[in-house]
């Protein structure tokens, strides 16, 4: 008899509906303050800690063993802003230094925004306003712009993920789609030379 080696695989579940949970909670949360229906960031820390970051870093985790690079990527990086977020707030800070923060993620969120399309239509519409929302976020920033608007594209950014968690969830335990997610609207192409 030969050496044989066995491999087992382990299925792990779609940890996406937790990930984006956290993510629509924690913006949910930190809108209230931009849109003037609560006041400081102090009350803001538990959520954006353990829901913006954590909850992110375990779907991140998750989606590494998974395999599924576009997620993993997703969720490790916004969980890691959640973070650095939560210790800014909690230890004051320069607001140009995290601007230059929020146009490094704006940059990260743009081509992540690209490959969403090649998703669905649900993670699109996610990522299109996490684009907006650090848009508005800079112009907030560096030229006195209203929080208001960064309030609201934060408010559209929980909106979109409250519902494409919700579908996920649903789809997962019904064994159909419930809420269409949407089709993805772009195709990566393999270019040959």
């Amino acid at each position: 008899m030969g050496n044989e080696i066995a491999e087992t695989k382990t299925r792990l579940a779609d940890p996406a509906a937790l990930g984006i949970f956290g993510l629509a909670m924690a913006t949910l949360v930190a809108s209230s303050e931009k849109l003037g229906l609560t006041d400081g960031t102090s009350g803001l820390l538990p959520w954006v800690i353990f829901l913006g970051a954590f909850a992110q870093i375990i779907a991140c985790s998750i989606e590494f063993k998974r395999d599924n690079i576009f997620a993993a990527t997703a969720f490790g990086a916004f969980g890691l802003f959640w973070f650095a977020v939560g210790m800014t707030w909690y230890f004051g800070y320069d607001i140009k230094q995290f601007g230059f923060a929020v146009l490094g993620y704006l940059i990260f969120s743009i081509y992540m925004t690209y490959a969403a399309a090649t998703v669905n239509k649900a993670f699109l519409a996610i990522f299109v306003f996490i684009d907006l929302l650090l848009g508005a976020l800079l112009f907030q920033i560096f030229a006195g712009g209203p929080a208001l608007l960064s309030g609201v594209m934060e408010l559209a950014v929980a909106i979109s993920g409250f519902y494409a968690s919700a579908a996920i969830v649903l789809k997962t335990m019904a064994g159909f789609e419930v809420l269409p997610l949407g089709k993805p609207i772009l195709k990566f192409r393999k270019i040959e030379f």
